[in-house]
């Protein structure tokens, strides 16, 4: 009895710290969080950051507010998440364009590999090759051939960007000579073809899906190696050019130092929504492949990542200096 008494006497106390000790840790989130993103608005990383914006306030009751900030393939976004405290209420979606970008520029002022800690993947897109509904080419083939007879102009959001490599990549493939015109985003790029500024420019499926049902460009190929179930009769541009392939990518970082429980909060609720069958459809409906990782995925995906875009930018010879 004695014995029971000093063990409660004990126990008691401890079982009293630990709940003040829970009850002292603030709710995360307890106020809005920022989420940057390096894309102009309309762009496939503002359609998606939003989307997913919109889910986790139903989630925590919080509101994600997305903040556009375009310059220099992604470049200046970084920069600015990097000067915000890393207490978790400052997010950015680290994109591809944003891996492709630093690993073109020489000098950029951060290490998006160490300055940057893993929350989640969102998932993967391919681009789509679209072109002014006006010109001649029907398909991948007669582009080529074209392009070997008139002088033709491609846009993208910037150089350095995705959009850039996928249009540099192609002309080394099929040896055909093209204009690279840089816009500060992509959506400049659209309207740019549109009113036959350029001839033709890659764009992220969420950005220019509509745009193509319409009739407003038409695609001749996705860049990714299979076809996308969105776009069926729309072939794959390796199918006629072997060995061509680029695609898009979307996750969500915290600058490096955010504390670790609340890094694994967002992580888990991040990865929550993208595999709920409701926001997933949704998702997909975009073009998305989706993923929804954990940190520590995220983090070997941007190692393989950084592997493959810098082989990949040093064989197309592209240089910004």
């Amino acid at each position: 009895m004695r014995t029971q008494k000093l063990l409660s006497a004990i126990a008691i106390p401890v079982v009293l710290a630990m709940s003040a000790a829970h009850a002292a840790q603030p709710a995360y989130p307890e106020k809005p969080i920022r989420f940057v993103i390096g894309s102009a608005p309309g762009s496939g990383p503002d359609i998606i950051s939003r989307a997913l914006a919109d889910r986790l306030y139903g989630a925590w009751g919080q509101r994600i507010v997305v903040d556009s900030r375009p310059g220099v393939a992604g470049i200046l976004s970084a920069e600015l998440v990097l000067r915000a405290a890393p207490d978790g209420y400052t997010w950015m979606m680290l994109t591809s364009q944003l891996m492709v970008a630093t690993a073109v520029y020489p000098n950029v002022k951060f290490n998006l590999d160490k300055d940057f800690a893993s929350i989640s993947l969102i998932g993967t897109v391919p681009f789509a090759l679209v072109v002014n509904p006006e010109l001649p080419a029907k398909s991948i083939r007669e582009l080529i051939e074209l392009a070997k007879t008139t002088p033709l102009r491609y846009g993208s959001a910037g150089t350095g960007a995705t959009e850039h490599l996928s249009g540099v990549l192609f002309t080394r493939l099929t040896g055909t000579d093209m204009l690279h015109v840089p816009y500060k985003g992509v959506a400049e790029a659209l309207a740019a073809t549109m009113g036959k500024e350029v001839h033709l420019t890659y764009v992220v499926l969420p950005a220019v899906l509509a745009m193509i049902q319409a009739g407003r460009v038409r695609a001749l190929g996705v860049t990714s190696l299979k076809r996308t179930a969105l776009l069926p009769d729309v072939p794959s541009i390796s199918e006629t050019v072997p060995g061509y392939q680029t695609h898009g990518w979307y996750s969500v970082v915290a600058p490096t130092g955010t504390p670790e429980a609340v890094l694994a909060k967002a992580s888990a609720e991040v990865a929550k929504a993208v595999k709920e069958p409701q926001f997933g459809e949704q998702l997909k409906s975009l073009g998305l492949d989706l993923v929804g990782s954990s940190r520590a995925e995220l983090d070997a995906f941007r190692r393989d990542q950084r592997k493959q875009i810098s082989e990949i930018v040093k064989a197309s010879g592209v240089d910004v200096k």
